[in-house]
């Protein structure tokens, strides 16, 4: 058994809810916006349970800024994608915080990646990383995934074209070798695999391993699976291991990573219940709902219980052949009529 999946359903339980507790007083005493919504809701402090651990919907971080320390302590501004004119969620972390959740995606990605750095393509653009301490969600991912490669090269050019002539220069510089390929997932398919079958490409990535997530809807709009997506991106660039991966910026850091077997787990430091979208009570294995998100990290802003917009199933509990305890899942996509948003659904004109 690997960390961070190690622990087992009670004591982890047990762990989480301590540590939730005192997250909750916590940004109880440092928000003021977040002490009167819990006031005003009647909700108590010391849950005794991870189903009683209060919650804030997602789309509360789109209207107001939630923030636990003061802003001069702010070392970085994180904001989700959107389409123009949509409003974005704006993430307040202090250095702290920044670092907790680097190390924490560290320990997360091991399982998967080892302890060595491996050569790595990013699939996007170097010009997402212009600002340094304002990121959006694309930014924000590659920031933190770039810790786990080294010689980076970006694979597009900014006006997202495919920098070819580079990326086969690298693959033959590195052949023989593991080579490391994050990016986004709608963002792969669109400008890396609709480009090479444009152009009857048949790349070769070697012994490469990818990792992607964000985007799906619009790939369901086409159709496009899960299943589809590797078998096609296996065919066409000769990708042989692909780990998708579910996550947002208003719990950058508390990513959910699919095992080899095709299940999304929950780590140590993180869990999730489904919840049912009309009358929020917590519903049970097996049955579809919205996901609450809920991680350890969050300090600087309270971010440690969120109500997502996003319908998933919880599969089953310390059971995945995989050997990694914790509970698995699955993801269905956004509630119909949900604003759209994601890591990189959208590419308009510099909106990133």
């Amino acid at each position: 058994m690997s960390y961070p999946y190690d622990l087992e359903k009670v004591e982890k339980e047990a762990k989480l809810l301590a540590a939730f507790n005192e997250l909750t007083v916590f940004h109880m005493k440092h928000s003021a916006e977040y002490c009167a919504m819990l006031e005003k809701s009647g909700t108590g402090t010391k849950a005794v349970s991870l189903k009683d651990v209060p919650y804030l919907p997602v789309q509360l971080f789109k209207l107001m800024d939630l923030v636990s320390v003061p802003k001069e302590e702010v070392v970085k501004v994180l904001t989700s994608s959107g389409t123009t004119g949509q409003q974005v969620s704006k993430i307040y972390l202090d250095k702290e915080t920044s670092v907790r959740q680097t190390k924490t995606l560290v320990e997360v990605m091991k399982p998967l990646l080892g302890g060595k750095r491996l050569p790595m393509i990013i699939l996007d653009t170097k010009s997402v990383l212009i600002d340094r301490k304002s990121f959006s969600a694309r930014g924000a991912g590659i920031l933190g995934f770039s810790n786990f490669g080294r010689k980076h090269f970006y694979a597009l050019n900014d006006d997202m074209s495919l920098d070819l002539e580079g990326l086969q220069a690298y693959l033959e510089e590195y052949k023989g070798q593991t080579i490391l390929l994050f990016g986004f997932t709608f963002m792969i398919w669109q400008y890396v695999y609709k480009e090479a079958v444009k152009r009857n490409l048949r790349l070769d990535f070697g012994d490469s391993i990818l990792i992607h997530g964000g985007g799906w809807k619009k790939l369901k709009d086409e159709a496009v699976d899960s299943f589809t997506f590797n078998h096609l991106l296996k065919e066409q660039l000769g990708i042989r291991r692909v780990h998708n991966y579910y996550g947002m910026v208003e719990q950058v850091g508390s990513i959910f990573v699919e095992c080899a077997d095709g299940h999304i787990h929950t780590p140590n430091y993180a869990d999730v219940l489904i919840r049912d979208p009309i009358t929020f009570e917590l519903l049970p294995h097996g049955q579809q709902g919205l996901i609450q998100v809920m991680s350890e990290l969050p300090k600087s802003y309270p971010g440690h219980s969120l109500l997502t917009e996003d319908l998933g199933t919880i599969l089953g509990e310390d059971d995945c052949s995989c050997g990694w305890n914790g509970k698995y899942f699955s993801v269905a996509g956004r509630i119909p009529k949900a604003e759209l948003r994601g890591c990189s659904d959208t590419f308009q004109g510099g909106v990133k």
